[in-house]
């Protein structure tokens, strides 16, 4: 059925101010709302605390912003005073964050919607409740049957440890209704535990914690979701960690499609999915679900549900070219997946799935250095400030050219000015996640490590390993050798591995202009794939493209 005319004036709750764990990937997602919902004829007010974002920028009122922003700080009796003031007949909570959900389910809870006849759209009280509370969550999965870590809930210091004799130690300390992780963490020993306890009773908006058996070295995955009011679901995009749980997802390398779980695992994690969005009741609009998997059993379990537009959201819509916020608020004001337009092919419906005929890595970005006090070690609580994307048509490619998108002054697995470590030195600090980790284990490899010494040390999936390891041996195998002796051939291999002009130039000591004019003097040039939604199977009227090496060039010629 089309849009809700009983509709008018809609209120959305932004992020507020750009913090870790929730950075301007929710003013994209804002963003992309206001401009979806005035497109409908909706009148928006935005309640947004951050004026450096493209949502309450003036520019973009006539375009695509709200028609009154209220840059407010994002509390309780604020977003109140303004929902009394300007009396919409919606608010919709799912595109700003945990800061979003939790200001809104704290706000349904003073009464003052029920009093001023303002529904919640995209995700009600009840759906957040479910999803955010880790009781009712753990009775919402387990009345769907899907599997979970054991755990136990508290309240205080008291229950906390109650719960500590019988979960046992290490075990992860959850805190409900928090973001990135805020407050929780592994706890190894009685001391790291009473202190991870207090934090994060003290982060939880409603003062309650998760002591959850600990899954360490478990393979980690997300689902992005969308489900409308018919009950269609769509799976919009798989993620896999490149790092085993104990990393923050926003911490960790991560891959898109998933790469190491076979066709009857992931079939399974897709059913478990669809269970957990009806179970929990999101039923307008989207979700991110996390689960674990052991590397050795193949048990499933969930760890995590967020009933709204998450981080991950705007990685899986750049990857997959669905548009997963707007879609939602189509979707929170009475579409169905259905009737609305895959904007690509302009034929089919968004009820089409992504296809995806690329692989594209994700590799976070941290800014240790403006926070000289903290410990670099990565855990369950995020620390990254940002991420870089890479497209291509094989792992190794896409994780070449994001290497390079960091804009580190890397521009492969090495540099020519790293300084190498001994082999035992690397093994010990291979064992502790950091930022560096991915180019420690090049190095560890290219001084001869076994793969399967390295995932005893990391959890990290031999897949995965052996990918770098191919890498490294391509660099060790071009050792010694100049420009002159590449073949054509030779070049075109290592342009499809992602190597770039640059490092090519540093392996052969010559320059980066001199790579690239014998290989373009070979004929070897970039051709752009395009990212259509459908693998080619529909046309595509408004594609982006990414670009590799030797195959058919997808886009138009222009003249």
């Amino acid at each position: 059925m089309p849009r809700r005319t009983d509709l008018k004036k809609i209120a959305i709750i932004g992020a507020g101010p750009i913090i870790i764990g929730q950075a301007c990937e929710f003013d994209y997602s804002g963003t992309q709302a206001c401009k979806a919902l005035r497109e409908e004829g909706y009148e928006i007010v935005l309640v947004n605390s951050n004026p450096a974002t493209i949502m309450t920028d003036p520019a973009t009122f006539n375009t695509v912003g709200a028609d009154r922003t209220y840059i407010e700080p994002i509390s309780p009796e604020y977003v109140a005073a303004i929902l009394r003031k300007e009396r919409p007949n919606a608010l919709l909570p799912t595109l700003g964050g945990q800061t979003a959900l939790n200001v809104a389910l704290q706000v349904a809870e003073t009464g003052i919607l029920d009093e001023l006849g303002i529904e919640m759209i995209g995700a009600d009280r009840d759906v957040i409740r479910r999803a955010e509370d880790r009781d009712l969550f753990r009775e919402t999965m387990r009345n769907a049957g899907i599997d979970l870590p054991k755990s136990e809930l508290a309240r205080s210091h008291d229950e906390a440890f109650a719960a500590l004799e019988i979960i046992g130690l290490p075990c992860v300390v959850r805190p409900a209704f928090t973001l990135g992780g805020t407050g929780g963490g592994i706890a190894y020993n009685k001391e790291e535990f009473e202190k991870i306890v207090h934090g994060g009773l003290s982060a939880s908006m409603v003062h309650e914690v998760l002591i959850e058996e600990c899954l360490v070295g478990w393979k980690e995955f997300e689902m992005e979701m969308m489900r409308d009011k018919n009950d269609n679901v769509v799976i919009v995009c798989s993620i896999e960690n490149f790092d085993p749980m104990g990393v923050h997802t926003g911490d960790s390398i991560t891959v898109a499609p998933v790469q190491t779980m076979t066709d009857r695992e992931y079939q399974k994690m897709r059913d478990d999915s669809i269970k957990i969005i009806r179970a929990v009741g999101v039923e307008t609009g989207g979700c991110n679900i996390q689960f674990a998997q052991h590397p050795k059993t193949g048990r499933l379990v969930v760890i995590e549900m967020n009933p709204r537009v998450s981080r991950s959201s705007a990685l899986a819509s750049k990857a997959t070219g669905f548009p997963i916020a707007k879609i939602a608020a189509k979707v929170a004001v009475g579409y169905t997946l259905d009737e609305l337009r895959n904007e690509i092919t302009q034929t089919t419906s968004v009820c089409f799935e992504p296809t995806i005929d690329y692989v594209v890595v994700k590799i976070p970005r941290f800014a240790f250095e403006k926070f000289p006090e903290g410990n670099e070690t990565l855990s369950i609580q995020m620390k990254s400030v940002g991420e870089a994307m890479g497209i291509g048509r094989t792992f190794k490619e896409a994780l070449q050219k994001t290497i390079r998108s960091m804009e580190n002054r890397r521009f492969g697995l090495f540099n020519a000015d790293d300084s190498p470590l001994a082999l035992d030195e690397l093994y010990r600090k291979i064992g502790v996640p950091t930022r560096d980790r991915l180019y420690q284990l090049a190095s560890a490899l290219r001084q001869g490590a076994e793969v399967d010494d390295l995932y005893r040390l990391t959890g990290i999936d031999p897949w995965f390993l052996e990918q770098i390891a191919e890498l490294v041996q391509v660099e060790l195998e071009l050792e010694g050798c100049r420009l002159d002796d590449i073949t054509p051939e030779r070049m075109l291999y290592l342009k499809r591995l992602g190597f770039s002009d640059h490092r090519l130039a540093e392996i052969f000591g010559t320059t980066e202009k001199w790579v690239r004019r014998q290989r373009m003097d070979h004929g070897i040039v970039a051709v752009r794939k395009m990212v259509d939604t459908c693998g080619a199977e529909f046309a595509a009227v408004t594609p982006y493209y990414y670009t590799t090496y030797g195959e058919e060039d997808e886009a138009p010629i222009q003249n």
